[in-house]
């Protein structure tokens, strides 16, 4: 990807520390990166990814509690709970980029991320990993998210998921969907 990066990171609600803001930023970025090379909203007229035309991306990842991340899933999604990260996506589907039209010194905005501090505590401390590295495949997850991925079907579901383990793998980070150990694989307990 040879855009540059408009990332604005902002603290909503929750205890979060600036290292995670940092990792957080690198997350998006790989996650950017290898979605561009996976072929993510690609232009079939210039055959390449709509990510490599544009100069600035912008994304926003909004780091927040519970609370906030359980209306926000009550109103969109009609679910009345808290989830971990929801994305917004700013363009309907990765379907259709070479009929994007987009003036060449415009960015392009793909939506925003928001996570819910406590959600992402007490699965990382169920699955027996480091909050960070949880935090950061879900920073992974909502990007892709905004660039088309999805996980509703079997087939796009695995895709993404394999494309997740090599951008996590690529920072250091263990494969998010092994089996915890001493967890049986079959009933998840």
């Amino acid at each position: 990807m040879t855009a540059q990066l408009d990332l604005d990171v902002v603290i909503e609600a929750g205890d979060w520390r600036d290292d995670e803001l940092v990792a957080i930023r690198s997350a998006v970025e790989a996650a950017l990166n290898a979605a561009a090379h996976d072929g993510a909203l690609w232009d079939e007229d210039d055959e390449k990814s709509l990510l490599d035309q544009v100069t600035v991306i912008e994304i926003s990842v909004t780091l927040s509690d519970d609370a906030s991340v359980r209306v926000l899933n009550r109103d969109y999604r009609g679910k009345d709970a808290p989830t971990n990260v929801l994305s917004f996506a700013a363009l309907e589907s990765d379907e259709g980029a070479s009929e994007f039209d987009l003036a060449p010194d415009m960015p392009l905005m793909l939506g925003d991320i928001i996570i819910a501090r406590e959600t992402c505590q007490r699965e990382s401390d169920d699955q027996k990993k480091p909050l960070l590295h949880h935090l950061l495949h879900l920073s992974v997850h909502g990007t892709l998210h905004l660039v088309g991925y999805d996980h509703m079907v079997d087939d796009e579901a695995e895709h993404m998921e394999q494309l997740e383990r090599h951008i996590l793998a690529g920072m250091g980070i263990d494969d998010p969907y092994a089996p915890i150990e001493d967890q049986d694989v079959e009933t998840g307990q």
